[in-house]
């Protein structure tokens, strides 16, 4: 059975998307070099897939407080289905899960139980397809959950994740499109990309951020602007009332 490695040559990958992509190539040496954290992390599948559940629909602040809750009331720091057993429904609801994301939890715990849920060591020897068509199997866990999982973690190198409004965005910036392209058209435009689609699709990311960051410098700028103009027109109105005050003070004194 074949081994993936988690990770794989991130140079080589830039430079092969500069080589097949001239728009890509001028943008990555615009970026600069990505290095993705966590793929020489250690790390749990059940836990993971937990956790992304809990974050799913809510800020990271938010559902950081309720996963710490989690680990408060489970008294361990990784959500493992043994761990989950040892709350009931009641007091999950009580650290403020949802009803839906109690279902998947305990959904995610009960085939990871039954021997279901590949451990971290058994998803290097299974290929993406496999890994995806077994992941999204759980309640709550959608084909973008185990993509970023699948980048993020595993580090495998050729996932673009096509249904990200991120990815989209980047890539209407980097081809100068009028609207975004839909999942399939990005699909089809990410088959040049391969077989390096991940770092591809990192750069989308990094992308999409920094035309994000320079609209909202170009807006900041505008309201300094608005007020320093703002600012002065009202200097010019308290000199001018200054003078009118001072002319008619003087006709007074001549009266």
């Amino acid at each position: 059975m074949a081994k993936y490695s988690r990770g794989f040559d991130l140079d080589a990958a830039a430079a092969h998307l500069a080589k097949r992509d001239r728009k890509f190539g001028k943008w990555i040496e615009r970026i600069g070099p990505i290095t993705p954290e966590g793929w020489h992390k250690p790390f749990e599948t059940v836990d993971s897939l937990a956790r992304s559940i809990l974050y799913q629909q809510l800020s990271g602040k938010a559902a950081a407080t309720i996963v710490g809750r989690v680990e408060v009331a489970i008294a361990a720091k990784k959500l493992s289905h043994l761990a989950l057993a040892r709350v009931d429904d009641p007091a999950l609801r009580a650290c403020g899960v949802s009803g839906n994301k109690v279902l998947a939890l305990r959904d995610l715990a009960g085939r990871a139980e039954r021997g279901e849920i590949p451990t971290s060591r058994e998803l290097l020897s299974l290929h993406e397809d496999e890994i995806i068509k077994r992941l999204v199997a759980v309640r709550g866990i959608g084909r973008w959950t185990v993509e970023m999982m699948l980048m993020f973690r595993l580090g495998r190198p050729d996932i673009l994740p096509i249904d990200d409004l991120g990815v989209r965005k980047g890539a209407q910036v980097l081809d100068k499109l009028e609207i975004m392209p839909t999942p399939k058209e990005l699909a089809l435009r990410g088959e040049k990309w391969g077989p390096y689609r991940t770092l591809a699709g990192l750069y989308l990311w990094r992308i999409a951020d920094s035309i994000a960051e320079a609209k909202s410098e170009a807006k900041a700028k505008v309201v300094v602007k608005g007020k320093s103009a703002a600012g002065k027109t009202l200097a010019a109105k308290k000199v001018a009332a200054k003078k009118v005050a001072a002319k008619k003070k003087v006709k007074r004194s001549q009266d």
